[in-house]
């Protein structure tokens, strides 16, 4: 059985490389974007420039700023659009703007390169209704009563809500708001100040003031190229193509794109490339037609997405049983490290997903399958080991005295009564931390190992309801299915042992 094991994970890590392989190529450029709409657009704009010239890949919606800096600078990607405020503020940790030299000087030492401005600036802002009677910045320091909803990144950046906060003298305490269901919110009530992005297509649609700035707080957001300083020198055709960017992406170019996406639904491969062509069409207030679910469910790659989502819950599981078994054999019989092993199963459980594959894309050099393996794995360790522990500490003491008292040695006792006698219980938390597995390996987009966590990933950055249950729905009926296998496996174990009894 273990031999079989290792032989299926041994398949199933090569299967996950075989499509991780072209990028680990250095003849594939790697392009990312973070999980924003302008991201995604602005990442196609650069995989069909230098598609031409190289072969390219997309690392798409890579999460928040922390996660896609990790993994240019292990070289999961090469190269990926980014705002000088961010770079200065954010990810060089400047008290204040500097010159572009400034950043260039500052990020050499880290292995990379800035330039190429794309010609437009998408500056944080904050927006409120349109009927809130309040126009700058500085009015919202005298109304305790308004509610805030803010977004995760902005919520912890230097150049968002604490700095803005003191810089206002702002008493408010905001909430945590996903971006692309921000909006909504707003417009429902539920919140009255939310961050937007000055590009953003919703802010005319919705009828939002946007408040001014008149203290001066937010430095310029101008859209630039952050890449890896080996790229011009590695892929010099690709280099000068992307070059040629600059500049020709105005701001009422980026509104028009972002309106696409958001309020006609286009994909945005498709906007990238009618941009490139020239054929950019500002949005119309012709009611969009929409694919239906069904379409976005079964369509859009959904075969690919569906391996790939598998291969990780089986890799995880498998991984998660090579490790939890024996950890919760030790558990059992060491009553000494009984507690300390379950407490580091338990404590892994609780680090926060987004924060683990963090911590893991640095130290393992690189973002996709392999740390998304490594989490996943962790997260499956806790009810493997436990069930384990307990379905041998269920065995009868009259049992064990009986086998040794036939000549059995300890270890052929665990191996032939002991672990045959826990096997159910053992099962059962193999089953839990398959189902769970299911559910978790959702993360797993964010840092571009695939699976339908792409397609809520996307649903999120366009609040395209949609396009998340053609993710949440497919994830949930493989839990179901991964539960009725595992129930009838242990309806088949069962009948295995009855039958055995009464062989007897």
């Amino acid at each position: 059985m273990l031999r079989f094991a290792l032989l299926v994970l041994v398949w199933i890590v090569c299967s996950s490389a075989s499509g991780a392989g072209a990028a680990s190529s250095d003849e594939v450029l790697k392009v990312g974007s973070k999980r924003f709409t302008e991201s995604y657009i602005l990442g196609e704009i650069l995989v069909q420039t230098a598609a031409p010239v190289v072969r390219t890949e997309h690392r798409q919606g890579l999460g928040n700023t922390a996660i896609v800096l990790s993994a240019l600078r292990t070289g999961a990607i090469d190269v990926y659009p980014e705002y000088l405020g961010t770079i200065d503020l954010e990810i060089l940790k400047h008290a204040r703007p500097t010159s572009l030299e400034a950043m260039r000087a500052a990020l050499r030492p880290l292995g990379l390169g800035v330039g190429v401005p794309l010609g437009f600036s998408n500056g944080y802002a904050l927006a409120m209704r349109g009927d809130a009677g309040i126009a700058t910045l500085s009015g919202l320091a005298g109304r305790p009563d308004l509610k805030f909803g803010l977004s995760h990144e902005f919520l912890g950046r230097l150049d968002g809500w604490p700095g803005l906060a003191a810089h206002y003298a702002l008493a408010q305490q905001p909430r945590g708001i996903d971006h692309g269901i921000a909006y909504e919110a707003l417009q429902q009530r539920q919140v009255d100040v939310i961050d937007i992005y000055s590009t953003d297509a919703k802010i005319r649609q919705y009828g939002l003031r946007v408040l001014e700035d008149d203290k001066h707080y937010f430095p310029r957001y101008d859209a630039v190229l952050l890449y890896r300083l080996d790229l011009p020198e590695r892929f010099p055709q690709a280099w000068r193509a992307l070059q040629g960017l600059e500049g020709r992406i105005g701001n009422d170019a980026m509104i028009a794109m972002n309106a696409q996406a958001e309020l006609e639904g286009k994909p945005f491969a498709e906007i990238a490339r009618d941009w490139l062509a020239g054929s950019t069409a500002r949005p119309t207030d012709k009611p969009a037609v929409h694919d239906g679910l069904l379409a976005k469910t079964f369509g859009n790659g959904f075969a690919q997405l569906a391996r790939q989502h598998l291969l990780l819950v089986l890799a995880a599981v498998l991984l998660g049983c090579l490790a939890g078994i024996p950890l919760g054999v030790l558990a059992a019989l060491a009553p000494r490290l009984r507690q300390p092993v379950l407490a580091v199963a338990g404590t892994l459980q609780t680090v926060p997903s987004l924060a683990l594959l963090a911590i893991l894309i640095p130290l393992l050099g690189r973002i996709g399958t392999v740390p998304a393996l490594v989490a996943l794995c962790a997260y499956a360790l806790l009810p493997i080991v436990r069930n384990t522990c307990t379905g041998l500490l269920q065995v009868p003491a009259g049992l064990r005295q009986a086998a040794l008292a036939l000549g059995l040695t300890r270890r052929q006792m665990l191996l032939k009564v002991e672990l045959p006698l826990a096997a159910p219980v053992i099962l059962a938390g193999v089953k839990t931390a398959a189902v769970m597995s299911v559910g978790t390996a959702t993360i797993a987009a964010f840092i571009g190992a695939g699976g339908f966590g792409e397609r809520i990933t996307t649903g999120l950055a366009l609040n395209d309801n949609d396009m998340l249950l053609a993710g949440a729905i497919p994830a949930a009926l493989l839990a179901l299915l991964t539960q009725a296998a595992f129930e009838l496996a242990e309806h088949v174990l069962a009948r295995r042992r009855f039958a055995a009894r009464a062989s007897q």
